[in-house]
């Protein structure tokens, strides 16, 4: 060491880091243990660089009950960026033009993401499409149709690389784009059966992920990922899901971040369209083509549907309303059936907004119709 670096000079101060140096140690930073999304912003916010909250940490985790505190090592970061460096990953970070608007504005958005491909493609519309993994053979017709047609209409199709239905989505909207969300790193396949489907991808959509590169998914990543599928999104599309699934997780996140959900119905016997059918029960707008979709978020429909421009638009029930409803309705049956006109009476409702929660709790069990157009409670 020369005595320059030994005795610094007193009249010029440490100049600030650069860009890069910044970048840097904030992915270090937030690759530091027990840093989650919302610890890296508070850190942030309150040291004022990623350098100074790096130099923070220790004592931060000590004063937390932490002792032996250890902050991640560069060449951690160094072995990361030399695997993106080796498939030609980029890294996009929050406040960089290349970073997508919807997901910004989510309160837990991802402040790193790793991405191969076409990173344009985020600054398109997108629409996320999700659901069962064993799905039927309908379903994924469904699915390849819905993301064929919203493709041509100018949406990127947004799902999670799962078999299954995401598959049939991606496949469907290569040639007009498509965006794959991993929960592991962007350079790991999975799974191993749609590795080719990850390399077409990587090639003519988007592959991304907030993970480090190399990382290998384990089940609390995928929640977590399907934050971004939704987060992406105008709206959320779930094409077949069951009642406890992660596809309603993503639906539910997007209910949070005020995107719009939409669901394809199903019968009622098959345990594939139970998520669906409760989807529609509580309010989802009910999709049978991607005319339903476009209809919802207010673009032009498609070619081939020319009639569904000229259709009145009926005012959109919120989730809270339609449980509410649910309720009113509930509350007004009993074992005695009732007439349906009477029943709509009572409820001082409009029946054509009566009609379509009628059909659902029907469809879900807790009503029966019985002839002459009378309704009674299932017991």
């Amino acid at each position: 060491m020369t005595d320059k670096e030994h005795y610094p000079s007193s009249t010029h101060p440490p100049l600030p880091p650069t860009p890069e140096d910044e970048q840097f140690a904030r992915l270090r930073l937030l690759r530091s243990r027990r840093v989650g999304i919302a610890t890296y912003k508070r850190l942030l916010t309150e040291h004022g660089t990623a350098q100074n909250a790096l130099a923070a940490l220790p004592e931060v985790a000590r004063a937390a009950g932490v002792s032996g505190y250890q902050i991640c090592p560069e060449g951690v970061i160094w072995s990361e960026l030399k695997a993106a460096r080796a498939v030609g990953a980029k890294l996009v970070a929050m406040g960089d033009a290349a970073y997508p608007a919807n997901l910004a504005d989510i309160d837990d958005a991802p402040p790193f993401l790793w991405c191969l491909g076409n990173v344009a493609l985020m600054a398109r519309p997108m629409i996320s499409m999700v659901g069962a993994r064993n799905a039927s053979s309908l379903g994924t017709r469904m699915a390849k149709a819905l993301a064929r047609d919203l493709g041509a209409a100018g949406f990127i199709i947004v799902s999670g690389l799962a078999r299954g239905v995401d598959a049939a989505a991606h496949l469907a909207s290569l040639e007009t784009g498509t965006i794959a969300v991993q929960a592991g790193g962007v350079d790991v396949m999975y799974p191993a059966e749609n590795t080719e489907l990850a390399r077409s991808i990587g090639q003519s959509g988007l592959r991304l992920s907030e993970q480090a590169m190399g990382l290998q998914p384990m089940a609390r990543h995928f929640p977590s990922r399907n934050r971004i599928i939704s987060g992406l999104s105008r709206a959320t599309i779930v094409v077949e899901a069951a009642a406890k699934s992660g596809s309603l997780i993503t639906a539910r996140d997007a209910l949070d971040q005020g995107r719009d959900v939409l669901a394809v119905p199903g019968h009622p016997f098959d345990a594939r369209a139970s998520g669906c059918n409760m989807l529609l029960r509580d309010g989802a707008t009910l999709v049978r083509s991607a005319a339903d979709v476009l209809e919802v978020l207010g673009e032009a429909t498609l070619p081939e549907k020319p009639a569904r421009a000229t259709t009145p638009k009926k005012p959109a029930r919120t989730l809270r309303e339609t449980a509410a409803l649910h309720l009113q309705i509930l509350s007004r049956l009993g074992p005695s059936p009732v007439a349906e006109d009477q029943l709509i009476r009572d409820l001082s409702v409009d029946a054509a907004q009566v009609a379509p929660v009628l059909v659902d709790l029907e469809l879900d069990g807790q009503i029966a119709r019985q002839p002459g157009g009378l309704l009674s409670k299932v017991s």
